[in-house]
């Protein structure tokens, strides 16, 4: 039980400490390194169906006879089925395990992805989509309880950092594909690859994925009588109840404040750096989200060894002491510089800089802003699995969900805005408001403590995490 007298977490003995960390020799460096790359692939898809529609716009509302208007709903119907389905299966993973949540929501992804591509109404479109975002969502959350069941709190930074990078990295390059399929092939064709790809993701955890949750830590190994095929009700809403700590609720927000300019520069480029600089055809437009995702690609480890670096640095200086609120000291180069100053100058940019010069500096900053949230989602995200360890999946899951939600508000404002008040503007707002959420994590750093002391949802100590 936490309290405010005893707001850091103390380590024991080394014989103790090196019994803790047996369970975390389950598997071999090699096996660990495919687990993290097999999630990866998992966490990637959700993004990338997410996104891989928006180039295909104007051919699917052709094709089903609808508006574009309508089409684009979509996007929001994506983002709704990402929320639900990440509470639904981190939920179910703790009952059952992450392995079986993998092979049942996948099939959904593959009859879903086929059904978005044999649609030919719009309602079609809209309940296959819902089902195939639905089947894929749970490996944003998954894919962070696996990374925290096999590495230890020293080595986790870096996984979850590979894990981050690979999912905004399939919503950075999903609409070049989806351009490119639009332009050159057919947007139905992409989603029976999509249906292609999640068989083989299907086939690969069934085949070279164990069960990575801890020995007795899942509901149905606490039963003491059980079905041969045992169904139980899981109540998906749960997860939420983490947020009423305030350090969860304020890292949270913090992250959806980092991640809209991610949104706000990505969702409307077409409208912006489009427009501004000439650009029609699909393909091309689609990869001016490149440099963001490459971001993303190349500053997630970069993110996730500085944060383990971080929070080894003031363990030893605290002379053993953990305090999970360290781990945050890593947001500052991508919260207060990197995110901020790119999409700022990104929108001065925009509107006052033409030619070769201002678009070759408007890919510059959406790299250097890819670069700039891995550094803050990062270490947020692996102190999560920090600090609710038995329970990472869900915190993920709720984290997501509630973000989706705030995501989805932010981007059907971010065209209106841009209209009324201009992209400079627009992106003004969004700079200071990622300022705000680094505010946020710096009060966290200080008072995480007796913010956790006030309400105790389960949180790790040294000895469990």
């Amino acid at each position: 039980m936490a309290t405010e007298e005893s707001p850091l977490l103390t380590s024991s003995s080394d014989d103790h400490k090196t019994s803790h960390e047996v369970v975390y020799d389950r598997f071999t460096r090699g096996q660990k390194r495919w687990i993290v790359f097999i999630v990866s692939c998992a966490g990637l898809l959700p993004k990338f169906v997410a996104a891989s529609l928006v180039p295909s716009i104007p051919q699917v509302a052709e094709e089903l006879h609808s508006t574009h208007a309508a089409v684009s709903l979509t996007v929001s119907l994506s983002t709704f089925a990402t929320a639900v389905g990440t509470l639904v299966w981190a939920a179910y993973s703790s009952f059952y395990g992450r392995r079986k949540m993998y092979l049942c929501g996948i099939p959904f992804l593959c009859v879903g992805s086929c059904g978005v591509a044999m649609a030919n109404s719009l309602w079609g479109l809209l309940f296959w989509q819902f089902v195939q975002t639905f089947g894929c969502s749970g490996g944003l959350s998954l894919g962070a309880g696996v990374i925290g069941d096999i590495y230890k709190l020293e080595e986790r930074g870096i996984g979850i950092g590979i894990f981050l990078g690979a999912m905004l990295f399939g919503f950075a390059v999903a609409p070049f594909l989806g351009g490119v399929a639009a332009q050159y092939w057919s947007w139905r064709n992409l989603h029976y690859s999509l249906a292609v790809w999640g068989l083989l993701e299907l086939f690969l955890i069934y085949v070279s994925v164990p069960e990575t949750s801890h020995p007795g830590t899942l509901g149905i190994d606490k039963l003491k009588r059980r079905r041969w095929i045992h169904i139980t009700w899981v109540n998906p809403l749960s997860c939420l109840w983490l947020l009423r700590s305030p350090n969860l609720f304020a890292v949270m927000l913090a992250s959806s404040l980092a991640l809209i300019s991610d949104y706000v520069l990505l969702v409307p480029l077409a409208y912006t750096i489009g427009v501004t600089y000439g650009i029609t055809n699909k393909a091309i437009i689609g990869a001016c989200f490149l440099p963001n995702g490459l971001g993303n690609f190349i500053g997630a480890p970069l993110a996730g060894c500085l944060s383990d670096v971080v929070i080894s640095k003031w363990q030893k200086k605290r002379k053993g002491v953990w305090s999970p609120e360290d781990r945050l000291r890593a947001t500052w180069i991508g919260g207060m510089f990197m995110v901020p100053l790119s999409i700022g100058v990104s929108g001065l940019l925009t509107a006052y800089v033409g030619g070769p010069i201002g678009l070759v500096l408007n890919l510059l900053c959406l790299f250097v802003n890819g670069i700039g949230v891995v550094f803050v989602l990062n270490p947020i995200g692996s102190y999560n699995v920090d600090v609710v360890h038995s329970r990472s999946a869900e915190i993920t899951a709720a984290n997501v969900g509630v973000r989706s939600f705030i995501l989805s508000i932010a981007t059907a404002l971010v065209v209106p805005s841009i209209e009324h008040i201009g992209v400079a503007w627009t992106d003004v707002i969004v700079a200071v408001l990622a300022l705000l959420g680094q505010g946020i994590i710096f009060l966290t750093i200080r008072y995480g403590g007796r913010m956790r002391a006030s309400v105790d949802v389960g949180f790790s100590t040294i000895e469990n995490n």
